[in-house]
């Protein structure tokens, strides 16, 4: 009965598991009427409360939700992120931006405010030690990125200066889907 009992357990914790990982691991495609809340408790979004087109496509990055929000040009497109987003208000630039450039394997750079605070800090190449990840998209405002992370303990946390970190898979398929260009509301 106690190998019943454990065997059981280990089922229904299984179940459980399996049931919430999909859905925290990966990017959701949702149809555009879908509700406001969606299986992951993420807050869905509706493009036309932040802009007035689409253009080239929409991003809003959501510090309260840790989420990203992404609509194609046409709009049959909209899909969720997980993110780390800022780790205080302070550090958080909220208001319109757009992307302005995209690399692939970028390096890191400590900003000034970063090297007051952490003055052995150093520039740090593409590689597995890269706080970008393997893709990132930059923001007109400057040091504001949208990026990949080798360190997925960040996603779903206040873990950044200001940016918003993605599972460098899903950075991958983001990076593909928005062109420079690309409008972005961060609030």
């Amino acid at each position: 009965m106690k190998n019943l009992n454990l065997s059981r357990r280990h089922l229904i914790a299984g179940i459980g598991a399996t049931a919430l990982v999909p859905a925290s691991l990966r990017a959701q495609t949702l149809p555009a009427d879908s509700s406001r809340h969606n299986v992951s408790s993420f807050s869905s979004q509706d493009w036309r409360d932040h802009f007035s087109e689409l253009g080239k496509g929409c991003i809003v990055c959501d510090s309260v939700s840790r989420a990203l929000h992404y609509w194609s040009a046409d709009g049959t497109d909209y899909r969720i992120y997980p993110t780390s987003v800022p780790k205080t208000d302070e550090l958080t630039k909220r208001g319109y931006t757009e992307i302005v450039r995209k690399k692939v394997g970028p390096s890191w750079t400590p900003t000034p405010s970063q090297l007051e605070r952490f003055p052995d800090w150093k520039p740090v190449p593409p590689g597995p030690e890269n706080p970008l990840g393997t893709h990132a998209m930059y923001l007109s405002w400057p040091a504001y990125i949208i990026h990949g992370t080798h360190d997925t303990r960040k996603i779903g946390r206040k873990s950044s200066d200001g940016c918003f970190g993605l599972y460098n898979e899903k950075i991958a398929e983001l990076y593909q889907l928005a062109p420079i260009g690309t409008q972005v509301r961060v609030i």
